[in-house]
């Protein structure tokens, strides 16, 4: 059973958030703040101690330029010895032809501690389409490197599609990315057409995608992509596709656009759930600048089929 419960919220003002479970015992937490303005990384021996680790700030945007502006979701991985953080930045906050600029960014530390360590620029991860990309993630899966991320095609309609590659090195690609999924059910169209958010995790035979959908608000909502372990996870055919969302909003609650999920696991072994909520639906103007996507974490279980039981967003803590 699970049952480890964690303070809800568990870190105020924390959108985007990925936790490293690191082979030092420590656990590691990383998540776009509410200026969009650096990166900051907390460590904790603990999984519940990052709620109160003190964060230390190892990179901040650029005057100008392509790493400028609206730093989001980035994520820190472990990756051949070295650490690395995957980020999304634009030149600027301008909005054209209804998307952001984004693209995406890699900094790598080969030193042993992520926090006083120093960070090297690595440049953009480029894609075969220069176009709003971001969210990118990494896993490792049957001895190859693999990059998935969310990103705009022009021929599509939509804001953004999950695509996937194998990589060379931890910020170049080596195929040819593949497109595994495409925001076009009603729940994944809510406001905008979006599929982003994408996160991996491999529970006995099979492999799965978690990636949010719909606008940034009430609507945001978690949905389910899986494929067999022994699958060509370079096939779209051999993914398959959740027709309902697997974790939404929940009023009862007041839990409103849960999302941006990742995952870890506690020290007794279960698994955890990563993401972001608010517990309100009153925004006043962009929801992208309302501060209050609070960071959450939430055990899950898996049912017989071995398929994951994430359950509804419980309350928050009186």
């Amino acid at each position: 059973m699970s049952n480890s419960h964690y303070p809800n919220p568990f870190i105020t003002q924390r959108a985007d958030p990925h936790i490293w479970q690191h082979t030092d015992g420590h656990y590691y937490f990383i998540a776009s703040v509410p200026e969009y303005d650096r990166l900051e990384i907390r460590r904790s021996p603990t999984l519940e101690g990052l709620a109160t680790a003190r964060p230390r700030v190892i990179w901040r945007k650029h005057a100008s330029g392509p790493m400028s502006a609206l730093i989001w979701a980035p994520e820190l991985h472990f990756i051949n010895g070295n650490w690395y953080i995957y980020f999304a930045a634009a030149p600027s906050d301008k909005i054209i032809k209804g998307l952001f600029q984004h693209r995406m960014f890699v900094l790598e530390c080969s030193d042993a501690d992520p926090l006083s360590g120093k960070w090297q620029e690595k440049g953009r991860v480029k894609t075969p389409i220069d176009s709003f990309s971001l969210d990118a993630t990494h896993f490792s899966h049957d001895g190859k490197s693999y990059y998935l991320w969310a990103q705009k095609d022009p021929a599509i309609e939509g804001n953004s599609n999950l695509y996937l590659a194998e990589m060379s090195n931890p910020w170049t690609l080596k195929t040819a990315p593949v497109m595994l999924s495409k925001p076009e059910l009603e729940w994944e169209t809510r406001g905008f057409s979006v599929n982003e958010g994408p996160a991996f995790i491999c529970h006995d035979d099979k492999l799965f995608i978690t990636y949010s959908a719909s606008a940034t608000d009430e609507n945001y909502c978690i949905g389910l992509l899986w494929a067999d372990l022994f699958a060509d996870i370079t096939d779209p055919t051999q993914w398959h596709k959740s027709q309902t969302p697997v974790f939404t909003t929940q009023a009862d609650n007041r839990q409103f656009g849960p999302g941006h999920s990742s995952f870890t696991q506690n020290e007794n072994g279960e698994d955890v759930l990563v993401y972001h909520a608010r517990n309100y639906t009153e925004i006043h103007g962009d929801p992208l600048y309302d501060p209050n996507r609070h960071t959450r974490l939430k055990t899950f279980t898996w049912d017989k089929e071995g398929m994951p039981v994430f359950g509804e967003p419980p309350a928050d803590d009186a």
